[in-house]
């Protein structure tokens, strides 16, 4: 084999108060082709990732190049950088005969990332936990549920949103999202989308987060107004989900407009089930 095709989708993470714990797999794909033998420079994230697979795989270096492609945009709270991340280490490590599983590769992305919230659900699909410690837990998400995106123009770097958050949160904003997290995880568990409705809201970060994108609180007020269930801040920004069970389209277009942004548009999307493919 000299060249393969790996799509990875697309996630959403957070999810509100569920901070680098909590996230969602995206019918909104990138795909990674990767082939032996030389070619344009590998750049530093593939660079990266490749070392770290050929270190902890044994298999001794081989020249490689790769090249991305699909809808998911860089730097707006998508993950990105885990398609880019799965989508190298998988090809890999099929040309490499499958020396690691997938919860293996999953485990070097999410140590490239620094934290599990997007590499969980990528990996895997559906809606993910990933403490800190112990084990990842995978629900699968129902046809039923939808979520309506609001991507703006520009993009906000993690590093950068990460550096305004504070050392420390006031007592009573960790307690009320510890319990809008749990709340969240349960609903997901048992299937109840309805009883998302008033568990989204975020004391942890998003708060912070907000003047890096001002429209935030007018815009997830808009999707609940509209029928939505309640939106959140995806990832570190700039885009903003918002989950429903009913009219996404009707609540997306009211996104758009509360967001009164120049540039942005609102999409529709189901949750992806699968994860990480292998492509024909």
């Amino acid at each position: 084999m000299n060249e393969v095709r790996v799509r990875v989708p697309a996630s959403t993470a957070n999810l509100g108060p569920g901070f680098d714990c909590l996230g969602i797999a995206l019918r909104l794909y990138n795909t990674t082709t990767v082939r032996r033998g030389r070619g344009p420079a590998k750049g530093e994230m593939a660079g990266e990732a490749a070392a770290l697979f050929f270190r902890e795989s044994g298999i001794r270096r081989f020249a490689f190049h790769w090249e991305v492609e699909g809808s998911v945009p860089r730097s707006r709270g998508l993950g990105s950088s885990v398609t880019v991340r799965l989508g190298v280490l998988h090809g890999l490590n099929e040309l490499a005969g499958r020396p690691l599983g997938r919860a293996d590769i999953f485990r070097l992305c999410a140590m490239l990332e620094g934290h599990p919230d997007n590499a969980a659900p990528a990996a895997f699909g559906g809606f993910t936990i990933s403490p800190p410690v112990g084990r990842l837990q995978r629900y699968k998400i129902g046809n039923g549920l939808r979520f309506a995106l609001l991507i703006p123009g520009f993009e906000i770097s993690t590093p950068s949103a990460r550096r305004v958050l504070p050392g420390r949160i006031p007592l009573k904003d960790a307690v009320f999202s510890a319990g809008c997290a749990a709340a969240i995880s349960a609903a997901f568990a048992t299937g109840s989308y309805q009883d998302l409705a008033g568990c989204l809201d975020d004391r942890l970060h998003q708060p912070y987060r907000e003047p890096l994108i001002p429209f935030l609180q007018p815009v997830i007020h808009a999707a609940r107004k509209a029928g939505g269930l309640g939106g959140w801040l995806s990832g570190s920004g700039s885009t903003i989900a918002c989950a429903t069970l009913k009219n996404p389209e009707k609540i997306a277009g009211a996104m758009l407009a509360a967001s009164d942004l120049d540039s942005a548009v609102a999409v529709v999307v189901g949750a992806d089930n699968s994860g990480v493919r292998i492509l024909p």
